[in-house]
């Protein structure tokens, strides 16, 4: 089947995958995480959905009848509704991807083979397409059929073992790593092979194990093993290697500091006023300090908690020291350094519900990318994208 031509990118410096089409089939996190990535940066995304849509749409909290944790992850992206167990709706999935210069999917390995939308199938039409599989442990191996969601990802590639309190029961990560760990791997990876398409190369297959992008992130913890031979043990917010690097108690609650060289230690010990322990032989290097940041500890605290954590914060940046106070995502989001870099943007969301989100965090070449915040309706695009031959506007 000959390879239809797309129109040229667009200019906008801040869109640089403009003209590239993107067919998502995807739910819930990994995969639309992806597929938001690449439509922050001017692909146009197709999201194809069952019937009764992406299970996200139904977390709340609910806005005008509209999850907001869907708006989150599917923004400037259109919606099309299909079943692919019907013969129909594959025929039009197909027609869809013969026009898609990248397909995302996020099911279990061996479902999109037996759908006709796998990778090889769609391949055979298309050379250049590059097609991303994100799943819990690849597509094959002895575990490449098991399934998996950001917990038991977390559990099974350590990061649970590491994440908590010295001798408290196992915790994961309050934010779901291994999903958007992943869903990043994914993104940056088609962006590799786009370049490739580019310069005049074939596409290509992105396997993208959720286990495997979760241990790669984690390049401090498999290190100390095979450095020691011994598991990283749960440190609380303490740092294996660093101290004074941790969060502590003031007088009204808590804030970090982290003291990760000589230079800021001697800083923290002027500033707390405790030079004597500048020569305590436990102390004198970042190694010694981390071996010893108990006792560190001990010492350090009755001073912390004569003072409130603004008191603390003031002397810790006066003195140069990185510092902050322990936020919610309230206290996050209203920080004067969130306003500069334009992170909070203006959503609406179908019914006409107005909220925010967080967009794009980078700029290219000075400019924050103007990103499309709206997320779509179920099906929104359904009917357009059924009748038109190629594709249609958004």
């Amino acid at each position: 089947m000959p390879e239809p031509a797309h129109a040229p990118a667009a200019a906008d410096p801040t869109h640089p995958l403009a003209g590239v089409r993107v067919l998502e089939f995807c739910q819930v996190a990994a995969g639309p995480f992806c597929g938001m990535l690449l439509a922050d940066f001017g692909a146009d995304v197709i999201k194809v959905e069952p019937p009764e849509g992406d299970a996200l749409r139904t977390w709340p909290p609910l806005s005008g009848g509209f999850s907001e944790n869907f708006a989150s992850l599917n923004r400037g992206k259109r919606s099309l509704a299909l079943d692919l167990k019907d013969g129909t709706h594959r025929t039009l999935a197909l027609r869809l991807a013969d026009e898609a210069d990248v397909i995302v999917e996020n099911s279990r390995p061996g479902v999109m083979d037996r759908l006709g939308l796998g990778h090889a199938a769609l391949r055979a039409r298309r050379p250049r397409l590059v097609y991303a599989s994100i799943s819990a442990y690849g597509q094959d191996g002895p575990r490449g059929g098991e399934g998996g969601f950001d917990l038991t990802i977390q559990a099974a590639a350590g990061v649970m073992s590491v994440t908590g309190e010295p001798g408290g029961a196992p915790v994961k990560a309050g934010v779901p790593i291994a999903d958007f760990a992943s869903g990043l791997y994914a993104a940056y990876a088609i962006a590799a092979l786009l370049a490739r398409v580019r310069a005049g190369g074939p596409g290509g297959h992105v396997d993208v194990p959720m286990f495997g992008t979760t241990l790669a992130i984690a390049a401090l913890q498999t290190s100390e093993y095979f450095g020691t031979g011994r598991n990283p043990a749960p440190l609380g917010s303490a740092h294996p290697r660093n101290a004074p690097y941790q969060a502590y108690a003031a007088r009204d609650g808590f804030f970090a500091i982290a003291a990760g060289n000589n230079r800021l230690w001697a800083a923290v010990c002027e500033t707390v006023g405790v030079t004597d322990l500048l020569d305590d032989e436990r102390f004198l290097t970042p190694t010694l300090r981390a071996r010893h940041q108990r006792e560190l500890m001990a010492l350090l605290d009755p001073h912390f908690a004569q003072r409130s954590v603004a008191d603390w914060l003031a002397a810790f940046a006066a003195a140069g020291v990185p510092h902050a106070p322990i936020n919610g995502y309230r206290e996050a989001l209203a920080d004067p350094q969130a306003t500069h870099l334009q992170l909070v943007q203006p959503q609406r969301l179908p019914g006409g519900h107005a909220t925010r989100t967080v967009g794009c965090p980078l700029r290219l070449d000075g400019q924050v990318p103007a990103v499309d915040t709206r997320p779509p309706a179920l099906d929104e695009h359904g009917a357009a994208l059924r009748a038109a031959p190629g594709w249609s506007p958004r």
